[in-house]
C-alpha cells in the first residue's frame, strides 16, 4: 500500500500538466447542428465541423454554407438515424 501512494501522487502530478489538453484522442461525430445567428436559428445536417484550440469558436458547414461562431451559439447533435 505504501508503494501505491507515491505512484498515485506522480500520476496526479503528471496529469496536472495535461490540463485543458486532450490526453486520449476521441473522434466526435455530429450529424445535426443548430446555429443561432442572432436574428434566426439555422438548423440542418452537418457536412463538416471544426473546433479551434485557442478559443471557443466552432466552424460548422450546413448545406454548403459555413458558419463561424462562438460555441455558445452552436449546438451539435449526434443522431444515429442521419
Amino acid at each position: 500500500m505504501k508503494k501505491l501512494i507515491p505512484l498515485v501522487f506522480i500520476i496526479c502530478l503528471l496529469m496536472t500538466g495535461c490540463a485543458n489538453k486532450q490526453v486520449i484522442d476521441t473522434n466526435n461525430r455530429f450529424t445535426y447542428a443548430y446555429v443561432n445567428t442572432g436574428s434566426k436559428i439555422i438548423e440542418g445536417k452537418v457536412d463538416s465541423w471544426t473546433d479551434f484550440e485557442d478559443g471557443d469558436q466552432l466552424q460548422v458547414k450546413i448545406n454548403g454554407v459555413t458558419y463561424l461562431s462562438s460555441s455558445t451559439n452552436i449546438v451539435l447533435v449526434y443522431d444515429p438515424n442521419l
